[in-house]
């Protein structure tokens, strides 16, 4: 019996961090890619193999960070096409650790496709050039905001790079109950509750004032627990996230009223977490899209382009960033944003409707690549459901972006 030569697809991104953002863009990516080319072998590359395939046992998962080139040309040999992203990695000191790995499967013949790249800040000359180079070979990159189109465009990257979305508004979510280890549960006492999250000052944010914006952020927390007579949720994204919540609280006069999450949650949860949020204030990208999502009312923190970008997209307050913003405009920003929720409910639903045909669109393009390379099989007697259809096509089937529930009442 002569074996059939199986499509193989490696996914490389900066997953196994434990970040919730990128764990969601991993999920949204692996689902689609699993409903378009369910025939597909993926090998996932990650910083933690062991926490990754705990997570997504179903796919092969390989370590990529003090592997040696021998081990890594033995996977590389593997692969088919390896899918760059989605997400923020091409930036300064990190775009050439990825792109590094990214040029060796080059050098071996594989096809390379940017999905829904995260680009910028860069500006230093081995970052320039490597994604200049690199980036410049791939087959197809497509980047999830105009200020990564930018950003590549500007280091002199001269394919055609096309603007989607963040994979992660294809995620569907899963019920919140809490986790019983840390004993957490949503106060459930009919008041509000505002979903706040903060972040750390890594090299995407080195010029955030921490203490500055702890006092800042903890008189907006004050704010909302008398002005709305809510809770405040801490939110975290990353494990680092906590130590920053609790400086909050330090400053804050409210601390009675206010809770920090710190279990261990899968992006699902975090994002039916947001049902039961009435207002959500924060820095982190995904706890925003997450809320923007869910239909909750939403003030981003920019803290980098991307959080700009994304509060522009869909019509959120646009403040002029953490450090600059002088707490008293940033309070009656909040006090407007909750008087105007219904007003703005409807607009923000149809842009994140909108983006999220956008993040579809990534997976059709590079479905129409693994096509070229191996084309689906043909569907067997048995891959049709009772209703006739085929399984194998409606599993390359585009998503129903349109199937996201919306929150219907903004202010409970």
């Amino acid at each position: 019996m002569v074996n059939e030569r199986v499509l193989t697809v490696g996914v490389f991104g900066s997953y196994g961090g434990r970040n919730l953002g990128d764990e969601a863009i991993l999920t949204s990516l692996l689902a689609d890619l699993r409903r378009r080319r369910p025939d597909a072998r993926i090998v996932v590359l990650s910083r933690n193999p062991e926490y990754t395939r705990g997570a997504f046992p179903e796919v092969q998962t390989e370590g990529w960070q003090g592997v040696n080139r021998e081990r890594m040309a033995q996977v590389l040999r593997q692969l088919d096409l390896l899918v760059l992203g989605g997400g923020g990695i091409l930036y300064d000191t990190e775009a050439r650790r990825y792109l590094r790995l990214v040029a060796a499967a080059q050098g071996r013949g594989v096809p390379v496709f940017g999905y829904a790249l995260g680009a910028g800040p860069l500006t230093e000359e081995l970052d320039c050039a490597m994604t200049r180079d690199v980036i410049g070979r791939c087959i197809e990159v497509t980047v999830r905001d105009e200020e990564s189109r930018l950003a590549l465009e500007e280091v002199g990257v001269g394919c055609p790079v096309t603007v989607t979305a963040d994979p992660a508004l294809l995620l569907e979510p899963e019920e919140f109950t809490g986790d019983p280890v840390q004993g957490e549960a949503i106060p459930d006492s009919g008041r509000r509750l505002v979903g706040m999250s903060l972040r750390e000052p890594g090299r995407a944010a080195q010029h955030l004032d921490v203490d500055a914006y702890h006092q800042l952020l903890a008189h907006v927390g004050d704010f909302l627990v008398h002005r709305l007579d809510a809770h405040v949720l801490f939110v975290p994204m990353e494990r680092q996230d906590i130590s920053h919540a609790h400086a909050v609280l330090s400053y804050m006069t409210t601390v009675d009223q206010c809770r920090v999450l710190h279990g261990t949650y899968r992006p699902q949860q975090i994002l039916g977490l947001m049902r039961r949020i009435d207002l959500a204030v924060g820095m982190r990208l995904h706890f925003l899209i997450f809320a923007a999502m869910s239909g909750v009312p939403v003030l981003p923190l920019p803290y980098a382009g991307k959080v700009f970008d994304f509060a522009q997209q869909i019509g959120a307050p646009a403040l002029n960033g953490v450090v600059r913003e002088a707490c008293g405009p940033l309070m009656a920003e909040v006090d407007r944003l909750w008087d105007e929720r219904p007003l703005r409910a409807n607009a923000t639903a149809a842009r994140v409707a909108m983006l999220r045909e956008r993040a579809a669109e990534t997976g059709q393009r590079l479905c129409k690549h693994l096509d070229r390379i191996m084309p689906a099989p043909l569907p067997r007697g048995d891959d049709f459901s009772e209703d006739g259809v085929s399984t194998l096509s409606a599993g390359r089937a585009r998503p129903r972006v349109g199937a996201y529930p919306m929150a219907e009442e903004l202010g409970r």
